[in-house]
């Protein structure tokens, strides 16, 4: 392990990183260029006091989990994402495992799609970016636990302030859309670790899950209006297309209305609520 320049990578890449790529809002008593290091550490699940140590080149190894938590918290790219684990002393994720970074061209699309809510789901529908549209409407994710950070999991078994397929008919579809991901995802990655311990957790806590998952059906996130109880702006229903990035088998999920319609105004207040309610 090299201490010394993990600490130094750790510390470039935070400043590198703007509260906006991450769904944050900047505010406007910034001291730092990038992101504080209690936003790095609410990102990845970590204490600051960790965070702290590790960017001060103290403290014992940390574990292949919380280099993987730092890598997907400050978007690092597949080469600095393997930086990282070297500098640990970990070997860097193997091939068939499931991609958690994003690529910063996406990023740097999310950053054009102002207007719009969007976020990014891994293979097994991790978020791993939202704008902060996306925060305003689906709730603040960055509160989640990292390991609790998945639509899927949220959807049998966590309970977020922002229900999506909120109709019953919407909701059985979407429940078998979740199943059929993380069925088309064990198909391509049947080793990731991480994808059998989520199957398992929720075979294991959702009855619901589990019947589904036996049917044995295919059906991943498909293009398909939503109705989303918000809490400030009531019931909306919204279109949300899906567009597949085939190199990392990675999901942008973009919700919109028709220009004119109630919706649309919804999402109008949405731009100026923000954050603020979330």
């Amino acid at each position: 392990m090299n201490r010394a320049e993990l600490a130094e990578i750790l510390r470039t890449s935070r400043a590198r990183v703007r509260p906006h790529d991450v769904g944050l809002p900047a505010g406007t008593r910034r001291q730092v260029p990038g992101l504080r290091r209690e936003e790095l550490a609410m990102l990845a699940g970590l204490s600051v006091d960790y965070v702290v140590r590790l960017e001060q080149g103290r403290g014992p190894r940390p574990s292949r989990q919380v280099i993987a938590a730092l890598t997907q918290a400050l978007r690092l790219d597949d080469d600095d994402r393997d930086l990282l684990f070297r500098l640990a002393g970990h070997e860097p994720p193997q091939a068939g495992r499931i991609a958690m970074v994003v690529r910063p061209s996406v990023l740097r699309l999310l950053d054009r799609m102002a207007d719009l809510p969007v976020l990014v789901l891994s293979a097994k529908g991790d978020v791993l970016a939202w704008n902060p549209l996306g925060a305003a409407l689906q709730g603040d994710m960055s509160a989640w636990p990292p390991g609790r950070r998945n639509l899927i999991w949220q959807r049998f078994l966590g309970s977020s302030r922002c229900q999506v397929a909120a109709q019953a008919e919407e909701d059985d579809a979407a429940a078998h859309a979740s199943v059929g991901t993380l069925r088309a995802a064990q198909a391509r990655y049947p080793g990731d670790p991480d994808l059998i311990q989520l199957i398992a957790e929720l075979r294991r806590g959702s009855p619901r899950f589990d019947e589904l998952w036996r049917e044995g059906r295919s059906s991943p996130w498909r293009t398909a209006t939503k109705t989303i109880k918000h809490p400030s702006l009531g019931t909306i229903s919204l279109d949300s297309d899906v567009m597949l990035l085939p190199d990392g088998h990675q999901t942008v999920l973009v919700y919109w209305a028709e220009p004119g319609s109630p919706e649309a105004t919804a999402l109008d207040m949405l731009r100026v609520i923000g954050l603020q309610q979330v």
